[in-house]
């Protein structure tokens, strides 16, 4: 007689806002009118943030999708963190108290992914891997 198959161990997702090594993961979309905000750490999300919606933190923003709504890193004046995002349509972006509105986004910039960093006090914008 055969022996029962060995079931295979299935990996368990993470809870959709959890602490994680260096930083906060959130799995969850954001929708408008809610807020993300990773206190002393790094923020990193696989979901689209919506527009209207809010995230931040003390140290850099990771978007895995889109950015649409308002993303603000260095929220205690890390002059140093930085955001990314695959998908850049953010309404505002924000550096250490340094932010840019957005009522257009340049065009070379839409839906391209994206990151932004603070030089001096000068707020700066670069598509990633060109």
């Amino acid at each position: 007689q055969a022996e029962p198959a060995a079931a295979t161990p299935r990996a368990t997702p993470p809870p959709p806002s959890a602490v994680r090594g260096a930083g906060m993961l959130q799995s969850l979309p954001v929708r408008s009118g809610q807020q993300v905000y990773a206190r002393g750490t790094e923020l990193v999300i696989t979901a689209v943030v919506g527009h209207g919606a809010e995230v931040i933190a003390d140290g850099s923003i990771h978007v895995y999708a889109a950015l649409r709504g308002k993303a603000i890193a260095g929220a205690q004046g890390d002059t140093a963190a930085r955001i990314f995002c695959q998908d850049f349509q953010a309404e505002l972006v924000s550096i250490a108290g340094h932010y840019r509105v957005f009522e257009d986004i340049p065009a070379d910039l839409r839906g391209k992914p994206v990151q932004v960093w603070l030089e001096g006090e000068k707020l700066l914008l670069a598509r990633l891997g060109s």
